[in-house]
């Protein structure tokens, strides 16, 4: 058999210092070629697929998927990953896309409906939700019980983020020979806003994967410091589907704090018990009882971003191992209306409810 082809579509920074080098590992292990790359600037472009060894590039995204790769890389600003991963499953492609996943609600319930028609793969770049820690705590909430009927959610995420939103600077995991686009980050007509669609979709992501809930309603304050023109700091309040209610904090932190690692933090309350999850202090625990306690013990890195697991996922799909899926469209959905409420509610300043009918 031939080996899958790769096509990378907005070959940024993140995808230069993060996604390609993950798939560089399954290129050397001879499982996949590097079919063809996108991004806009055409000497940087040039630079990327000399170092990279892709047999093409463009700056234009089209090209990408008239190539037919077998995989499909969307790292592109949100506001375009609607069209372009979409285009890429109608093209017979398996497709690993950026968070946020897109920013219209409708655009998001519409990739989860081409992916059952098309019978492709789509995984989102929520990496912790394959880290071994964050699949214990999946396991913990669906196996034998779990916690019961989840009541309260709390979610908490700190990162340092607030050079690039203000656009006075970059973050911790550029990769230090390109700038991120401001524009990419911190335009909201690109990005969609600030913090929450940059980071909170994170927790988001681990959050509704755990519990499976589906927001039915948001009230949001957001805060622009340093002129910014999107939000650093989020707090939002919300209500689910099956009645629960939560609470979700975001927080632009300063460069350098905590060795710049992401503070993440969800703590959920259910008829039959508590489950914590804590990324940065690694604390993985259970609670349904004096005699049913876990507190499962963590390597110190077991709560470190990375973003292998959803890479490895969908050159595994190209190659027919079907793996596990623990960032799929339809959650992607979930989360995407979730900040979507959110920012209408920031702007009204009121409680804005969640249409389900889409």
């Amino acid at each position: 058999m031939a080996k899958p082809r790769v096509g990378v579509i907005g070959a940024g920074s993140w995808a230069v210092s993060s996604h390609l080098p993950n798939l560089v590992r399954r290129r050397d292990a001879g499982e996949i070629e590097f079919a063809i790359v996108n991004r806009r600037n055409p000497q940087v472009l040039e630079r990327i697929r000399d170092e990279f060894g892709f047999a093409q590039a463009t700056t234009d995204w089209r090209e990408v998927i008239a190539a037919e790769p077998d995989i499909v890389i969307v790292s592109s600003p949100p506001g375009l990953h609607h069209e372009q991963a979409r285009a890429a499953l109608e093209a017979g492609a398996h497709v690993m896309c950026e968070k946020p996943f897109t920013i219209d609600p409708a655009d998001a319930w519409d990739l989860a409906t081409v992916v059952e028609r098309t019978g492709r793969e789509l995984f989102i770049a929520y990496g912790w939700n394959y880290r071994p820690m964050v699949v214990e705590a999946h396991r913990l909430m669906h196996h034998d019980g779990g916690i019961g009927e989840v009541e309260n959610v709390t979610m908490h995420m700190e990162s340092s983020t607030r050079e690039l939103l203000s656009e006075t600077g970059s973050y911790a995991d550029a990769d230090p020979d390109l700038s991120p686009d401001p524009d990419t980050w911190a335009h909201p007509e690109v990005s969609g806003g600030g913090y929450g669609q940059a980071q909170l979709t994170h927790v988001l992501g681990l959050s509704l994967w755990h519990t499976g809930l589906r927001g039915s309603g948001a009230f949001a304050l957001m805060n622009r410091p340093m002129g910014a023109r999107v939000e650093l700091h989020d707090a939002v309040a919300l209500r689910f589907d099956n009645g629960a209610i939560g609470t979700m904090g975001g927080a632009s932190s300063h460069f350098g704090a905590q060795d710049n690692r992401h503070g993440v933090e969800v703590r959920l309350v259910g008829s039959r018990g508590m489950l914590r999850v804590d990324l940065r202090a690694n604390v993985l625990w259970r609670y349904r009882g004096k005699d049913d306690e876990v507190d499962v013990p963590l390597a110190e890195d077991a709560g470190v971003y990375d973003c292998v697991g959803p890479i490895d996922a969908v050159v595994d799909a190209a190659l027919g191992h079907k793996p596990s899926n623990n960032s799929p469209a339809e959650l992607g959905a979930r989360t995407v209306e979730i900040l979507d409420a959110a920012y209408r509610s920031a702007d009204s300043g009121g409680l804005e409810t969640i249409n389900h009918d889409q």
